[in-house]
């Protein structure tokens, strides 16, 4: 639990009366924004104004605070938190002045709907005790670090979504689970990131508040300090935007490399592609509402838009957000990329196998696996998120596979990996330790000589299958078959049955290649033996995809002796006989 945000919550206390519980996140969230912006400028706010004096061009200001300073954004008031309860009367219109007078890229006040919020604490005789409870609070970097100030959000929001009855899910990653995807991410052996001055750019679509992108520029720059990782986000929920925002801001990064909207109507950073990309796209989240722009764009974009290898159901669009990643790496021919999304088990194996008119959820895995894209799924414990306790999965793409991984995947199964929490924080009751993360880490490493039981390496035809429709005969009343006008034998759709052939049936190597051959030999030894009279139809054969994690990882577990259960009834049959005696007794 964040000390620091338990603190800050508390400072809600005050407005109980005016405030509902669901709403004191509204006043809190922006509060807390404003301290820490407050406290980081603190050392050079003589210098800003000076300087603000000099130049009133805000181009020229932003190039000479930049030299002068080192950050991009700045404030002009000569308000700050430690004289503005100087003027009582006045208390809200300065702060009103304090916030406007912020570089043009600070615009999260705006997502909060902030001067609103600062009338209505005024009205409600709040205003000055919640400035002054918060002007009490040092949030300097000195005092609190990148990653504690990261830790006080998620608790803050989490409290805010409890009492609002929302979704904290939706809004942040447990750091844990981000930890594990980063050191996937930069898990490389031809890359060295301890190389100096290295400069690499990072990329996730669902920022939410910033955690995946702040936790991964902690790891990169715990190996090499001075490497520089540029930071690029886009998130749709506004709060979530004003706090991954102003946490990048607070840490010196480019404030217009964190956009605010929908990434899959509005891509943000159209024709951008990135070294690293991740992301944790929201489960089983309806995408009806945008579905005929998703559509527009699949089809004016063409065979390369990011959309055009298959469309999951309106009902989850988690793989929307794994095409988006694919299409934001960086191209091979300019070094390649690699990308983490953390999902469900849904885009696994979710969907049939297509009408090649129809891309679905198959198609889409059938494009990565054939385009030799997907380079590790880990499966996850359950229990691990604050929203659900589902099972999930870490998916890890590369564009330039290393070359002893080229058209393999592996699948490595993490789920008794894990930590009991001393305390739950919703669904989440399960964490990723130290000696969790290095032990997924040391069976990606291990590859092809990792434990068995834990990993397995496959081929990407593996994954691959047909599905061939068996067709019987339509027989007449007196049991003989119907015959069409060409003298074909009708069908029974009654009787037609959907089959998947694997396309490593019988050992075979040859994969798509090896179809008819595969499948007859299929037919012949699976089906005719039991229905001699059944065919194939060929027109309708399809190709699917689908990764089965969990059969791959099944292990048996035989029944208890007989003896064992027979005893354990009998116990249960004197209790039970005892507590009638006491009754009748």
């Amino acid at each position: 639990m964040s000390t620091l945000g338990s603190f800050i919550w508390s400072i809600a206390d005050q407005l109980r009366g005016p405030y509902r519980p669901n709403q004191y996140g509204t006043v809190i969230l922006p509060f807390t924004i404003l301290r820490r912006l407050d406290c980081v400028l603190e050392p050079d706010r003589a210098t800003v104004r000076e300087l603000a004096a000099r130049y009133e061009n805000p181009n020229r200001l932003k190039i000479e605070v930049k030299k002068a300073t080192g950050r991009t954004f700045y404030n002009t008031s000569n308000y700050e938190f430690a004289n503005l309860l100087a003027d009582a009367d006045g208390l809200a219109d300065n702060l009103a002045e304090y916030i406007d007078r912020f570089s043009a890229d600070v615009d999260v006040f705006e997502y909060f709907d902030f001067k609103k919020e600062i009338l209505a604490l005024e009205k409600a005789g709040l205003l000055r005790e919640i400035v002054k409870s918060f002007g009490a609070v040092d949030l300097h970097p000195k005092m609190v670090s990148n990653a504690d100030m990261g830790d006080a959000f998620e608790y803050i929001i989490r409290k805010f979504n409890e009492a609002a009855n929302e979704t904290s899910g939706d809004h942040y990653t447990p750091r844990d689970a981000i930890r594990l995807l980063v050191d996937l991410l930069f898990a490389e052996k031809d890359v060295d990131l301890t190389e100096g001055s290295i400069i690499r750019s990072l990329y996730d679509p669902t920022a939410g508040t910033g955690g995946m992108l702040s936790l991964a520029e902690e790891h990169l720059l715990a190996q090499n300090p001075e490497a520089k990782l540029s930071l690029y986000g886009q998130e749709y929920n506004p709060q979530s935007y004003a706090i991954c925002k102003s946490d990048l801001l607070a840490k010196g990064h480019d404030a217009t490399n964190i956009a605010f909207g929908n990434t899959l109507t509005d891509d943000a950073f159209k024709g951008r592609q990135f070294d690293y990309c991740m992301s944790n796209p929201p489960y089983g989240v309806d995408w009806k509402q945008y579905a005929k722009a998703v559509r527009e764009e699949r089809d004016s974009a063409g065979p390369y838009g990011r959309f055009a290898p298959g469309l999951p159901p309106t009902s989850d669009g988690q793989m929307l957000f794994l095409l988006h990643l694919t299409h934001k790496m960086r191209a091979p021919e300019h070094g390649g990329g690699r990308a983490g999304i953390v999902m469900n088990g849904s885009p696994l194996t979710n969907g049939r196998a297509p009408d090649p008119k129809k891309p679905n959820e198959s198609s889409i895995r059938q494009w990565l696996l054939e385009n030799d894209l997907v380079e590790a799924i880990v499966a996850l414990p359950t229990n691990m998120f604050f929203n659900t306790g589902i099972a999930t999965y870490i998916w890890i793409l590369d564009n330039t596979k290393h070359a002893d991984r080229k058209g393999l995947v592996q699948l490595i199964d993490g789920t008794s990996f894990w930590t009991k929490m001393r305390k739950n924080l919703g669904d989440k009751g399960r964490e990723l330790g130290d000696a969790d993360r290095a032990e997924v880490l040391r069976l990606y490493a291990d590859f092809t000589e990792a434990d068995p039981d834990y990993s397995k390496v496959l081929r990407n035809d593996e994954f691959g299958y047909w599905a061939i429709t068996i067709e019987r005969p339509l027989l007449d009343d007196e049991d003989k078959p119907v015959h069409d006008s060409k003298g074909r034998f009708k069908p029974d759709s009654k009787k037609r049955e959907v089959e998947n052939v694997p396309f490593t049936y019988g050992g075979s190597t040859a994969g798509a290649s090896g179809k008819a051959e595969v499948i007859q030999a299929y037919f012949d030894a699976e089906v005719r033996p039991h229905v001699p009279d059944a065919w194939i139809d060929w027109a309708k054969v399809r190709t699917g995809y689908e990764v089965p994690f969990t059969r791959h990882f099944y292990r048996y577990i035989p029944p208890r002796p007989l003896a064992e259960i027979d005893s354990d009834l009998e116990k249960q049959v004197t209790k039970i006989l005892d507590l009638l005696r006491e009754v009748e007794g």
